[in-house]
């Protein structure tokens, strides 16, 4: 199975132009012989990184309130005609695309990611759980009730964002789930964080594809790793780009031999995890 990450930037605030990149990007990869294609956090919508929203403790200014409204204005519905369209791109090119976008709920916005089937369907989504630092100033929280291991033709898919990566318990639920694929977008561009992605893959003896945006103030950082902690592809850094490999899903086999930490290493006697997976009567 191949696999393509698109280490691209959004166009902040002109989601149209956005979403024809998307669809620009995703039709180049597939030509390429991709079958599953992962885009970065927050990619439809954008990433504003550097603002704060006019944003001081016990304050915040109108024109800080103003460029939150052009932010929001940018964010989709799901679904909506935006998802429609990206839905129509992956039905197009026959795959299976995961895509990171800002979600407006009711007036909150989420982060979120969202998987399209190759017959277009919008397969699932997920809500980044805990935005990090001043994202909570413009995203709200997700809940349980988002947490989705797909099956699939080509594996079992998932998604966690960016420092959600760094949440054990999340990790477990999903590895609880046989997560095979694991999708981390971000727009962590430090070398540290090919640290943690290669730990992950060792730790779920998965492969993880950590798709980062490239932008003026991105650096890119994408990569692809396999169920042993070894590098496939990437990362890659200062260009916008596909970052491809073929993927042996019968690697994971081979690596749970010796360490399966939801299945004979696990240790249920000891250890157990509960995960609430209703959803918050906050959350729309």
């Amino acid at each position: 199975m191949r696999a393509a990450i698109i280490q691209a930037g959004s166009i902040l605030f002109d989601t149209a132009l956005t979403l024809a990149k998307a669809e620009s990007w995703t039709a180049r990869a597939a030509g390429e012989g991709a079958q599953l294609i992962l885009f970065p956090e927050a990619f439809i919508g954008g990433y504003p990184k550097g603002e704060d929203f006019g944003a001081r403790i016990g304050s915040r200014s109108p024109e800080g309130r103003a460029l939150f409204r052009r932010y929001f204005e940018s964010a989709i519905n799901v679904p909506g005609p935006e998802t429609l369209r990206l839905g129509e791109s992956a039905r197009a090119h026959c795959v299976w695309l995961v895509i990171g976008v800002i979600e407006r709920g009711g007036g909150t916005l989420y982060c979120t990611v969202l998987f399209f089937a190759p017959d277009g369907t919008l397969a699932g989504k997920h809500r980044k759980l805990m935005p990090t630092a001043m994202e909570r100033l413009i995203w709200g929280f997700g809940d349980g009730s988002t947490l989705p291991v797909i099956e699939t033709e080509l594996g079992r898919i998932g998604a966690v964002i960016c420092w959600e990566n760094y949440m054990p318990l999340l990790r477990a639920a999903m590895y609880a789930k046989g997560i095979e694929i694991y999708c981390a977008p971000t727009v962590d561009d430090r070398e540290r964080w090919v640290s943690t992605m290669r730990h992950i893959a060792l730790e779920g003896r998965c492969f993880v594809l950590s798709a980062c945006q490239h932008t003026a103030n991105i650096r890119g950082g994408s990569m692809i790793v396999n169920p042993h902690g070894e590098l496939l592809a990437g990362p890659t850094y200062d260009s916008e780009c596909i970052v491809a490999a073929d993927l042996d899903l019968g690697q994971i086999a081979e690596r749970k031999f010796d360490l399966d930490v939801a299945g004979h290493y696990a240790r249920p006697d000891v250890f157990q995890l509960s995960v609430n997976d209703h959803p918050g009567r906050a959350h729309a």
